[in-house]
């Protein structure tokens, strides 16, 4: 009886898990740039004396959703959007480069250029400062020019953009990395649209299903450990009776 308790509750916390995960996508399915996470779970036979008649859940980590999301024209000029499988490199707040889809870009009083969200953005070669009262325009290649009045305009940098041949690490702080921590080599062919912001890839309708799904789910598997407590209990006033 403690083995169908014990495999119940491995599928009760499977379902609250997925749970977990589905509601932290519906929170972000208007974030821009946010790639879905994802829940599997296997099951795994029990090992034992006998047959392996019993499962458990165990979760597995297949990472993120990696399809693009949608692509809205803002016309603003710091607003960018990564084509294909570029990313945008980063500073974290742990000071290692990182990399986003977020690409709603800012300029920070003292001239560095940020994401909307305080991040400092690198170009290939470290921060990129633009000069004061600046109007910045940004080409498709991450290239970025300056025009200070009715001066010419001036380059300043160059976004650094990043193509992962491997699926990047999400992180804590929402940033992704590679999976051995190294900085990943500028791709000079990685291409964005500029005067857009690519939206989050999240699907409210699916996420909904899964959402009514996990919770049918724990339900399920709470009956299960009600069924198992009744029949612990008949199974102890018999033995009790017939003593």
């Amino acid at each position: 009886m403690d083995r169908v308790i014990y495999l119940t509750m491995t599928g009760a916390k499977a379902a609250l898990q997925r749970q977990e995960v589905v509601s932290n996508n519906l929170a972000n399915a208007s974030t821009t740039g946010f790639r879905a996470e994802l829940t599997a779970f296997r099951a795994v036979p029990v090992r034992g004396d006998g047959a392996s008649t019993r499962v458990y859940a165990l979760e597995t980590t297949p990472g993120y959703n990696d399809e693009a999301g949608p692509i809205t024209a803002t016309g603003r000029n710091l607003d960018v959007a990564m084509r294909g499988n570029a990313w945008l490199a980063v500073q974290g707040l742990d000071g290692t480069e990182a990399y986003t889809r977020f690409g709603a870009l800012d300029v920070s009083p003292d001239g560095t250029l940020v994401t909307r969200t305080g991040l400092t953005v690198l170009g290939d070669g470290g921060p990129i400062t633009v000069p004061a009262n600046a109007s910045v325009q940004i080409g498709e290649d991450g290239t970025i020019t300056a025009r200070v009045g009715s001066a010419a305009p001036q380059g300043v940098g160059r976004l650094k953009l990043v193509t992962p041949e491997q699926a990047l690490i999400r992180g804590e702080d929402g940033l992704f990395r590679a999976e051995d921590g190294a900085d990943l080599p500028a791709d000079a062919t990685a291409r964005l649209q500029d005067s857009a912001l690519e939206g989050s890839n999240v699907s409210p309708v699916e996420s909904m299903v899964a959402m009514i799904s996990a919770a049918r789910q724990f339900e399920q598997q709470m009956k299960m450990l009600q069924t198992a407590q009744d029949r612990e209990q008949s199974a102890t006033r018999l033995l009790s009776s017939s003593s």
